[in-house]
């Protein structure tokens, strides 16, 4: 999604790309860049990509994609190659940092300077916010290939290539659509056992949030949430059980959330990375 706006209330374009090779997806959108360059124009962009990819800045694959299972995009310069037609501040991030910060700018984490983004869709991603910046270190954090303890009787098989037991690999949308073996994920009551697994699973990854960075909120979206909101208060509950009364929540209900912005989270982070980036250019 390229998005051309000041914020959420002020949006003057949106033009979708779909995805699919570096080499159709690149090109394709430096097209859009190049039309809006030219007219209204504009004065910072932001990139928020899937990832991995290389935030460190002294690194010279710095804004490339690294290990991906997405094909031929590994290496691929997505910063330099986006950037470099334009003589504006960028910025660059993650897709789920960029939504994090977004959320924070203007959704369910207002006013907030600790703050958790989490979606879950094919995969499932976290952007963290910690004293109002996302964290960094070598890497991005990948809480989605966190390895998590297995509901008990749960032996369904991991569907991510690393890891038996990682978070992406037991509760993604992925991981749903294997356990469901052909069912259609429309056709699952709310009920049914097979969300038992996915909210053990993320409220076990919110668990190792709250113990390790301990947010003021933890905003859950994605696909797999949208379909399924009753999910929201059963992984709130969850979590509120697993950590029998060790950690008190800063909130008795409402800690666990649906992202303010919705599905526009992800699209206004690429603004939001943007706006920080004139900001401090």
């Amino acid at each position: 999604m390229c998005t051309l706006a000041f914020g959420p209330g002020r949006v003057l374009d949106q033009q979708i790309v779909p995805t699919t090779s570096a080499e159709e997806t690149l090109p394709a959108i430096l097209e859009v860049l190049n039309d809006w360059d030219a007219h209204p124009g504009f004065r910072a962009l932001g990139i928020a990509s899937f990832g991995p990819i290389d935030l460190d800045a002294r690194s010279p694959s710095h804004g490339h994609i690294l290990a991906t299972t997405k094909a031929g995009w590994a290496g691929t310069d997505v910063r330099g190659t986006l950037s470099a037609p334009f003589a504006v501040p960028v910025g660059f991030d993650t897709d789920v940092n960029g939504a994090a910060l977004a959320e924070v700018a203007w959704g369910s984490g207002q006013g907030m300077s600790d703050f958790a983004y989490v979606t879950v869709g094919t995969g499932v991603g976290v952007g963290l916010i910690v004293h109002g910046r996302p964290t960094r270190g070598f890497a991005h954090s990948e809480w989605g290939h966190v390895r998590v303890p297995r509901l008990a009787g749960d032996d369904h098989p991991s569907v991510c290539g690393f890891h038996d037991d990682c978070v992406e690999g037991l509760a993604s949308g992925s991981a749903l659509v294997s356990r469901l073996a052909g069912r259609a994920v429309r056709d699952v009551a709310a009920d049914d056992p097979v969300w038992e697994p996915i909210v053990h699973t993320i409220a076990a990854m919110a668990h190792a949030l709250v113990c390790g960075a301990g947010p003021e909120r933890i905003a859950i979206g994605g696909g797999v949430l949208t379909a399924q909101p009753h999910l929201v208060a059963r992984i709130e509950n969850a979590l509120v059980e697993s950590l029998n009364g060790y950690m008190r929540l800063p909130r008795i209900e409402g800690y666990i959330t649906r992202p303010g912005l919705g599905d526009m989270a992800g699209p206004m982070g690429s603004i939001a990375l943007a706006a920080t980036a004139f900001a401090t250019a």
